[in-house]
């Protein structure tokens, strides 16, 4: 953030290196997790028809409310979202990123932290994983923010309605893959 917000450059080398820091520390909690006696088969997403319909409209509700939500703050000389350069990476390194992170991110946002934090009260449990999922995208600057807010209150709300991981994942995946292209 000292930085200003600088460009964010992806390569096939810096994507592969994602997939396999998210999968090593998604194996550590999963270990942790067990350890724990956690419902670990729970947290595996069930993809289905029906559920990934419901994630392309998940997908769709989430770019239309986050383009509302950002347009009175984006001008053509500051937009206010970080620059983002995929010319180093493969169509391949980005859907193998795409899968891997909006999994890892919905299950543990999700399917851990909100289901876990659920006992304390629904807004706690909405509200911690949004908090954890904002800082963690603050690289992304002032506008990219709100915009995550607004992906992530959808997508908890959705899987609070739904109780479903799927169309969470699903509509993750597609916000990693499409917007790249």
């Amino acid at each position: 953030m000292l930085a200003g917000f600088p460009p964010a450059r992806f390569s096939d080398a810096s994507n592969i290196w994602l997939v396999i820091v998210e999968l090593i520390l998604a194996g550590a909690a999963l270990l942790f997790l067990h350890s724990r006696n956690f419902d670990i088969q729970s947290l595996y997403p069930e993809p289905t028809v029906r559920g990934s319909l419901l994630g392309v409209g998940l997908f769709l509700v989430c770019w239309l409310l986050g383009t509302v939500v950002t347009a009175l703050f984006q001008t053509h000389e500051r937009p206010g979202v970080i620059d983002f350069s995929f010319s180093g990476a493969s169509l391949a390194s980005i859907v193998l990123v795409a899968v891997v992170n909006g999994t890892f991110e919905e299950v543990f946002l999700l399917g851990v932290l909100v289901r876990g934090l659920r006992g304390l009260g629904l807004s706690l449990a909405i509200g911690l994983p949004l908090l954890v999922r904002v800082l963690y995208h603050l690289y992304q600057g002032p506008v990219g923010v709100l915009w995550v807010t607004s992906f992530g209150v959808t997508l908890t709300l959705a899987y609070v309605i739904t109780r479903q991981l799927w169309p969470c994942v699903f509509a993750h995946i597609l916000w990693d893959i499409v917007p790249t292209l």
